[in-house]
């Protein structure tokens, strides 16, 4: 009898809680999956599971045989799916949910070089700012802003993603720069999404209600508007990099801005993430790391 003899039977017993549901999971019957089980626990000389007519119960010995038997298995799969991973190389199709405007200016060109890095693989990238169910949906990846919720999804830093107030020269020629975000009452606010705008107080995030006659969930059209003075918008950094630099933005509020907001890479957590994935994403985070917009701070003022 091998050492391993009944450890996949018990496992899976005790991950779905039955014998004949483990049964059909190993494609087993359901006389040899208990005979499997027994025959483990007289080698090993102890009760692993209570049984009754209603359900079964892990003893003391039990608990522990199963947390170290499970992730021995877990182990056996990995090392087997590392072949299957070395010998299919990286080839198939990715598909990748991206934020809009970061998607399109940064990181489509990035995944095109990477394509042409590697000709075996095909790729089909979503453009939108709607949070999709990576799983559900089946993303292999995705980018996203702001906050993250899903336990679920594995995230790596892509770089940082900071939040400008800009408004035209001839529009701040007519009206006093704000010192502080109270001083946005007195001024044309240009909303997106939110009503509210995000700003640092000791360092924290703070959200502060602004208001204005003019709304749109574009940042483009936001863009637009702040360009043609109507008002005061507050976008990410990867919109105004160019105005700024070129003058018709101005940036306001500078020692307000929160500086810890960031761009991620998430896809789903998974024992046996594919090759191709893996290396998307090493060649994504290994390549934003350095923004073209970093240098603003310097540029904006």
């Amino acid at each position: 009898m091998r050492a391993w003899d009944g450890m996949d039977a018990f496992v899976e017993v005790v991950r779905l809680g039955s014998f004949s549901a483990a049964a059909r999971s190993l494609g087993l019957s359901t006389a040899f999956v208990s005979r499997a089980v027994s025959g483990l626990e007289q080698r090993l000389g102890t009760q692993l599971l209570h049984r009754t007519t209603r359900k079964l119960r892990l003893t003391d010995a039990g608990s522990l045989y199963y947390e170290h038997a499970r992730h021995l298995l877990e182990g056996f799969d990995t090392a087997e799916q590392a072949i299957v991973d070395f010998q299919e190389g990286l080839r198939g199709n990715l598909r990748i949910s991206l934020a809009t405007t970061y998607g399109e200016r940064y990181v489509a060109p990035l995944v095109n070089e990477f394509l042409g890095l590697h000709p075996q693989i095909g790729v089909d990238m979503d453009f939108s700012n709607r949070n999709v169910d990576l799983i559900e949906e089946g993303y292999d990846l995705a980018i996203r802003t702001g906050l993250l919720a899903d336990s679920n999804l594995i995230a790596r830093r892509l770089g940082e993603r900071r939040l400008f107030v800009v408004g035209s020269p001839a529009y701040l020629a007519g009206i006093p720069a704000p010192s502080d975000p109270d001083g946005l009452d007195r001024h044309a606010c240009l909303l997106g999404s939110s009503a509210h705008w995000i700003f640092a107080e000791h360092d924290q995030p703070m959200q502060r209600p602004v208001r204005g006659r003019y709304r749109a969930t574009s940042g483009h059209a936001l863009l637009d508007a702040a360009e043609r003075g109507l008002g005061l918008a507050q976008l990410p950094d990867f919109y105004v990099e160019e105005p700024l630099r070129a003058g018709r933005l101005i940036s306001v509020l500078d020692a307000w801005r929160y500086e810890h907001g960031a761009v991620w890479l998430v896809y789903p957590r998974s024992r046996h993430l594919a090759p191709k994935v893996r290396q998307l994403a090493d060649f994504l985070v290994q390549r934003l790391q350095s923004p073209p917009w970093r240098g603003l701070d310097s540029e904006a003022k």
